[in-house]
């Protein structure tokens, strides 16, 4: 299991990931009066623009870290739109949140679940006949270039993520019952202004599992020489978009 999040850190240095689920949100059709899951909400910071977009609806936040939720709760405090639910998206349950829902979204998470055929049938099986998915996470060659420079340390990262295929993702898609599939990658290089920011993000996000059984003097040691082996301060994300229907 992997280890819960440090959501205040994450929070804090997550812009690539507000910026991405940003550009995700605007290829889901809202007429603002839906139920929506936000598939791994995080602390909150594209949920927030999710539901000004539904001002007669409602949003289930959905997350496996509890620290994460915990934040999300205290951005949305108040809000009595959103259920928040502590939940493996491989393990909920349709009444967990409430199904069947008009869509799910999704950002910079599904490449953190290692079923993807039981991911998109457990989604399914919330999803109401015509229901959209709507989602974004790491596609094949993601942060290749990081992670060779790890392993030119001699560190292998955890093997706990999926960076999917497009045609891997189509024919999972299609076996759970998705139609009007659409599925591509695109290239998001992803710069920081200083080494320090650069640190702090591999160690709230990418390298994060890679440190666990580190000393924290070794965690400090091994991030900065990370990041000098790095050819430059940008790190080599790789998206992979979904959009698909529920038949």
């Amino acid at each position: 299991m992997s280890p819960d999040w440090d959501a205040a850190t994450y929070d804090r240095v997550a812009d690539p990931q507000t910026r991405w689920g940003a550009a995700v949100l605007d290829r889901l059709p809202l007429r603002g009066d839906e139920t929506v899951i936000d598939a791994g909400c995080g602390t909150g910071r594209v949920t927030q623009p999710l539901l000004e977009r539904l001002p007669d609806g409602h949003v289930v936040a959905l997350d496996a870290s509890p620290s994460m939720l915990d934040a999300a709760r205290l951005r949305l405090q108040g809000d009595d739109r959103v259920r928040f639910v502590n939940a493996n998206l491989l393990a909920f349950s349709p009444a967990d949140v409430g199904a069947p829902v008009d869509a799910v979204f999704s950002t910079a998470t599904f490449h953190w679940v290692l079923d993807h055929d039981r991911l998109f049938h457990n989604i399914a099986a919330a999803l109401r006949g015509g229901g959209r998915l709507v989602a974004q996470c790491g596609a094949r060659r993601n942060i290749d270039q990081l992670t060779n420079v790890v392993r030119g340390l001699g560190v292998e990262r955890p093997g706990s993520w999926l960076y999917a295929s497009v045609d891997d993702t189509v024919d999972r898609l299609g076996h759970a019952g998705y139609v009007d599939v659409d599925v591509w990658t695109n290239e998001e290089p992803t710069p920081f202004d200083t080494a320090d920011q650069l640190r702090d993000f591999l160690e709230a996000v990418c390298l994060r599992e890679c440190l666990v059984t580190m000393s924290r003097d070794d965690q400090r040691a091994f991030l900065d020489e990370v990041v000098e082996r790095m050819p430059s301060r940008v790190i080599d994300y790789v998206r992979l978009n979904i959009v698909a229907t529920r038949a």
